[in-house]
C-alpha cells in the first residue's frame, strides 16, 4: 500500500487500498457489504447552497445494485427555482469518488455526493455542479491545461463567556490556547473532514475575536490543498456540513456569514488557484521561477471579469458589509505580490534556492525530490460564505480561460499590478485608475447582465443559471441593505436574517 492511501483518513480508501478517483459500483457494494454498512445518503447542493440529504435502508442486495445504478427520482421544483413545478422530477445519481463513512451517523452509513440528471437522461444543464464540469472542460479545450483550486473556510465559533484568559480584541491571528478556546473544536473539524475525503493544508484562529453580550465570537480557518476544482468545491461544501453539524452536536454555534457586526473582521471564502499540465506539473512560474505568461493570462481574465464574479461569490446585501475601502477584503480590481490589500494576491513562494530547513537543522540532509514550486497559486479574495461555491469556481474558471483568449491580455496584467498598500493616503491617485467592484446587489447584478456572454459562452453557464442569479440579486430591498450601512440596528437585523447563508 502507497503512502498516499495508507496514510489517508476517509477509511474506504484505506479499506479498499484504492484512491477515490478509482472507486467503482462494486467497490461500493463490497464495502458495504463486508462492513455491515446498514444505511446509504445521497447528498446533492441545491439552489440555497447548502447540501441536501436522501436516505436509503439497505433492504437488499438487489436494492442496493438497484439505487446505485439507477439513483433516484427527486422534486427539483423544491430545490431549484429553475425548475418548474409541472416538470420537476429530476435524477439523483451517486458519484463514488466522493464516498465516506458518516461520521455523524449512529448506524453505520456510508454518504455519497450525487449528480442531477434531466427526464431524458442528460446532465441537468443548470446544475451549479455540472456548470463547474463544463467550465473546467471548457478550460482544457482552450488552453490544453487543468484548472486546480483550493478554499480558504473562514468561520465564527459563537459561545457564552466564561471570561477567562480573554483575547486581545482583533488579534485572534494564529493565537493559541487559552486564550483561544476553539482551537480543540477546529482540529477536530478538520479531524472529520479529512475523513470525508478533505485534502486540508492546516487551520488556525483568524484575526477576527470579540465579545458581545457576554458572547464570545471567535473566528477559525481550515485552508484546504490545491485539488482538481470539481473536487475543490466538492470539499467545501463537505466541510460546511461537517463543521456545522459538530457545532450543533458540542451546543456551539457556526456561522459562515460575510460581517456580523461593524468594526470587527468579516469572513471571507479566498480560493487559490492552480493551473497544472498533463503531467500534473505546475505552470503557475516559468523556468526563472518568475510569474509565468500562463499566470498574468489567467489574472488578466480575472481582472477583467472581477466585477461579475461578485455576483457568484457575494450573493446577499451582507457581503457588502465586508466589501468597503479601507478593510482586507478587496473593493479595487488589481493584483499584486504578497500585497493583502490587492484583490487578487500571489502569496509568497518558495522560490529561494536555500535549503532554508538543512540551514536551520544541523545535521538534517539536504532536501531532495520536493519540488517547492509547485506550491504556487494566485488567490482572489473577494468571495465569502455566501457563495454558491460551485458556480464561483466555475466563475473563477471561465474567468481564466479568458485570459487566454484576450488578445491584450498581458497589457491588461500590466496595467492593474499594483505593488503598493492601496489603502495608504498617498496611493489615492492610483486607486482613482482602478476599477471598482460592485458595492451591492443590484450593482453585481449590473455587472453580470454586462458581461453574460462571457460566461455563457460554449454553453457553460445557461441562460436560465444566469437569468436567476440575476433575479436573486435584484430581488433584495436595496434601500433596506443602504440604510444598513448607517444604522447598526438594521445592520444587525439583516445580519440575523442571513446568518447561515451558504
Amino acid at each position: 500500500m502507497n503512502k498516499q492511501i495508507s496514510l489517508n483518513k476517509n477509511a474506504l480508501v484505506r479499506w479498499l487500498e484504492k484512491a477515490p478517483k478509482d472507486f467503482t459500483k462494486e467497490d461500493i457494494i463490497r464495502y458495504i457489504v463486508e462492513n455491515n454498512i446498514e444505511m446509504v445518503n445521497f447528498m446533492y447542493p441545491a439552489g440555497d447552497g447548502r447540501l441536501k440529504t436522501l436516505n436509503f435502508i439497505i433492504n437488499n442486495l438487489e436494492y442496493l445494485e438497484t439505487i446505485l445504478s439507477l439513483g433516484e427520482r427527486v422534486d427539483g421544483s423544491s430545490l431549484f427555482p429553475f425548475v418548474s413545478a409541472s416538470s420537476s422530477d429530476l435524477y439523483v445519481l451517486p458519484r463514488f469518488s466522493t464516498a465516506f463513512l458518516d461520521p455523524f451517523a449512529e448506524v453505520p452509513t456510508v454518504t455519497m455526493l450525487c449528480s442531477f440528471f434531466d427526464k431524458d437522461g442528460s446532465p441537468l444543464d443548470s446544475s451549479p455542479e455540472y456548470t463547474l464540469r463544463k467550465a473546467c472542460d471548457d478550460f482544457h479545450r482552450v488552453t490544453g491545461l487543468h484548472f486546480q483550486a483550493m478554499g480558504e473556510l473562514e468561520y465564527y465559533v459563537i459561545a457564552p463567556d466564561d471570561s477567562k484568559y480573554p483575547a486581545v480584541d482583533q488579534k485572534g491571528y494564529h493565537e493559541s490556547g487559552p486564550f483561544a478556546k476553539f482551537n480543540d473544536f477546529r482540529t477536530l473539524c478538520m479531524q472529520l473532514i479529512a475523513q470525508t475525503g478533505g485534502q486540508i493544508k492546516y487551520g488556525h484562529s483568524e484575526v477576527g475575536n470579540f465579545t458581545l453580550d457576554d458572547t464570545i465570537y471567535e473566528q477559525n480557518e481550515i485552508e484546504f490543498l490545491p485539488v482538481p476544482a470539481r473536487d475543490a468545491a466538492d470539499q467545501l461544501m463537505i466541510a460546511k456540513w461537517v463543521i456545522r453539524n459538530l457545532a450543533y452536536r458540542k451546543g456551539l454555534d457556526v456561522t459562515f456569514a460575510p460581517k456580523i457586526t461593524t468594526g470587527k473582521a468579516g469572513s471571507g471564502l479566498h480560493v487559490h488557484m492552480r493551473i497544472v499540465d498533463g503531467e500534473g506539473r505546475n505552470m503557475m512560474l516559468d523556468v526563472n521561477k518568475r510569474l509565468s505568461e500562463t499566470a498574468r493570462k489567467a489574472i488578466a481574465g480575472l481582472m477583467v471579469l472581477a466585477p461579475a464574479i461578485t455576483a457568484f461569490g457575494n450573493t446577499n446585501p451582507t457581503s457588502y458589509f465586508r466589501l468597503v475601502p479601507h478593510q482586507e477584503a478587496p473593493t479595487n480590481v488589481c493584483w499584486g505580490d504578497r500585497n493583502r490589500s490587492v484583490l487578487v494576491r500571489v502569496p509568497l513562494g518558495w522560490t529561494t534556492d536555500r535549503d532554508m530547513c538543512a540551514e536551520l537543522n544541523p545535521g538534517t540532509e539536504a532536501t531532495v525530490g520536493i519540488d517547492a514550486t509547485n506550491k504556487q497559486t494566485v488567490e482572489i479574495r473577494s468571495a465569502d460564505g455566501s457563495a454558491d461555491i460551485y458556480q464561483l469556481i466555475a466563475g473563477l474558471a471561465v474567468a481564466c480561460r479568458y485570459g487566454f483568449e484576450i488578445e491584450n491580455a498581458m497589457e491588461v496584467a500590466e496595467k492593474t499590478y499594483v505593488d503598493v498598500n492601496i489603502h495608504s493616503a498617498e496611493n489615492a491617485d492610483r486607486v482613482k485608475s482602478l476599477a471598482q467592484l460592485p458595492v451591492n446587489c443590484a450593482a453585481s447584478a449590473d455587472a453580470l447582465e454586462s458581461l453574460r456572454q462571457i460566461f455563457e459562452k460554449d454553453g457553460v453557464f445557461s441562460p436560465g443559471m444566469i437569468d436567476g442569479i440575476i433575479a436573486k440579486l435584484r430581488s433584495y430591498d436595496q434601500a433596506e441593505a443602504d440604510a444598513a450601512k448607517l444604522d447598526d440596528q438594521l445592520m444587525h437585523s439583516l445580519v440575523r436574517r442571513y446568518f447561515h447563508c451558504g
